[in-house]
């Protein structure tokens, strides 16, 4: 299926694994860019040779491209230089301001992409040099840059800034998400969820769990889990945390029930505490069921663990039936 972002990206298929913090990893996104897709690992907090293993171990999976993912709240000469020099031809930027890196991307002969949550930030964004837009609606899990629905952003961005490539986020799941986001003006989806629960992910099995047996009335958007990243809107399921937050009157940072109260326990030993903002992934032990699980309201459709590369092709055969018989 040829689009504007299958062309830029040099993908066959319209589909974008969203780097999904600390569950996204080398085989995750080998799998989804053999299937045609674009795999993307998230490296914002990696160490410098982190970021390098990461890499080779990927290109050693793929010959495909596949991407890498930063948020720029805060300074990342380092981690871009050492991702241009490892060769990557597509870096995803969300969180801030992309500009003092372009020059370097571009040098590279790489792609930059930027999550905007706007038609104006999208324009701004192109103005600035970045090539493929992201518009991630509200309805998207993990962080949320922005306030608006993906059905009335997506279109919004596509006319403020074409001919540049957009890709759609948020609350897409399959391929009737896929065909909608196309029919919007959308070269490509940008799914996280759905990804969560496949084969290839560091997910931890009980948040597996609560992904498969969660509604589309069962995410939360706050501020809740702003240990590690303050002030930062976010979708989660949810879950206890929640639910006594709410029940004692959505207090403040620092009156909160249970602030301070270690949850979990990672696999290299560090200790997690309630509100963290943190990926629940495979070694984790203590009340998994209690951290932050990123999702989108786009869960109620995730029903079942799959291989990536069958997400992949599974939504793209979804997507082009919906679209021939639309058209016929």
């Amino acid at each position: 299926m040829e689009t504007s972002v299958t062309r830029a990206l040099g993908i066959e298929q319209p589909i974008v694994q969203a780097p999904i913090g600390g569950l996204s990893n080398p085989r995750l996104a080998a799998a989804v860019s053999n299937a045609g897709g674009l795999g993307m690992i998230a490296q914002t907090w990696m160490s410098l040779e982190q970021i390098r293993e990461s890499i080779r171990a990927t290109q050693a999976l793929t010959p495909r491209p596949f991407g890498i993912n930063l948020i720029i709240d805060e300074p990342q000469d380092e981690r871009v230089a050492v991702v241009m020099a490892a060769g990557i031809k597509v870096i995803s930027f969300f969180w801030g301001d992309p500009k003092p890196y372009l020059a370097a991307v571009h040098a590279a002969g790489a792609i930059a992409l930027l999550t905007v949550g706007s038609a104006v930030e999208a324009r701004a964004a192109v103005e600035a040099g970045v090539d493929v837009i992201v518009a991630q609606g509200w309805e998207a899990g993990g962080h949320v840059w922005g306030e608006v629905s993906t059905l009335a952003l997506v279109p919004a961005v596509v006319d403020a800034v074409g001919p540049t490539p957009v890709i759609a986020a948020g609350g897409i799941t399959d391929g009737r998400g896929l065909a909608a986001v196309l029919a919007l003006g959308a070269g490509a989806a940008w799914m996280g969820t759905r990804f969560v629960a496949s084969e290839e992910a560091l997910t931890h099995p009980d948040y597996v769990a609560r992904v498969l047996e969660s509604a589309e009335t069962g995410t939360f958007h706050s501020s809740l889990f702003d240990i590690g990243w303050p002030d930062a809107p976010h979708r989660v399921l949810r879950n206890a945390t929640v639910e006594a937050w709410l029940a004692a009157g959505r207090p403040a940072s620092g009156q909160r029930p249970g602030e301070g109260e270690v949850l979990a326990t990672r696999a290299d030993g560090s200790e997690i505490v309630r509100y963290s903002s943190v990926s629940a992934a495979v070694g984790t032990t203590g009340d998994v069921h209690d951290l932050s699980l990123w999702a989108g309201q786009g869960v109620g459709l995730v029903t079942e663990v799959l291989p990536a590369g069958k997400i992949v092709r599974r939504t793209v055969s979804e997507a082009e039936a919906i679209l021939a018989r639309l058209a016929g």
